[in-house]
């Protein structure tokens, strides 16, 4: 089950990142991050479950990958993890993961945000996690929602204003109703992007029980 818990989390973290990316269509204005190459965003993590700390320093390169016909802009994570790749296509950002050699799951490619859509306007995706002792990977519905547009907000002391907030919910497949509880809620806000999410999972059934708040310490957009 562990590995299901691992899978869902970074599955879940695909679902609600915010980097930035290039694209071949044209896009106005990307609002909602940073394209400049050296630019810097410092996050901070709280398990409150573990009650443990983390900090990861994400940084632009220079370098864009063509994955699945989409051009990615590569972004390096001071934590070691593996690199993270965003798009937008118009008003589209996309995200992939590669997460097939970790966890037996095919890459991922998600949006994450539309930042024309209106507020209550969702979208979904389903993505089949392995669970230990099933004989068939578990259909998971990850399903965003723009429940916020325009607001305020204010992160490790700094106010930002132009923020959108999405929330997340988690469906899966053959669990009875009401055997879910999730509390996941993500802020983006123009030139920046992620500056805060924080998100609560308990699935008993599968084991699966976090509670993290990531807020944005600091930044250095070039």
């Amino acid at each position: 089950m562990k590995k299901t818990y691992f899978a869902i989390l970074v599955l879940l973290a695909a679902a609600i990142s915010c980097k930035k990316s290039t694209a071949p269509a044209v896009v106005d204005s990307p609002k909602y991050m940073s394209f400049t190459a050296g630019s810097t965003w410092t996050y901070e993590t709280q398990n409150n479950i573990a009650a443990t700390t983390t900090t990861n320093i994400v940084t632009s390169t220079n370098r864009d990958s063509t994955i699945e016909s989409r051009v990615y802009h590569v972004f390096t994570n001071s934590n070691g993890a593996l690199n993270d790749y965003y798009n937008i296509t118009l008003n589209d950002y996309w995200t992939f993961k590669n997460l097939s050699a970790a966890q037996g799951i095919s890459p991922v490619s998600t949006i994450y945000l539309k930042d024309n859509a209106a507020v209550n306007i969702s979208w979904s995706q389903i993505v089949n996690v392995p669970v230990s002792g099933f004989p068939a990977p578990i259909p998971v519905t990850f399903t965003n929602t723009i429940a916020e547009k325009g607001i305020s907000r204010t992160v490790n002391g700094k106010a930002y204003t132009d923020v959108i907030r999405t929330t997340t919910t988690i469906a899966v497949q053959g669990l009875p109703p009401g055997s879910i509880t999730t509390d996941i809620q993500s802020y983006y806000t123009a030139k920046y992007g992620l500056i805060e999410s924080k998100y609560k999972i308990n699935i008993p059934l599968l084991t699966v029980n976090a509670d993290q708040n990531t807020v944005l310490k600091t930044s250095d957009i070039k």
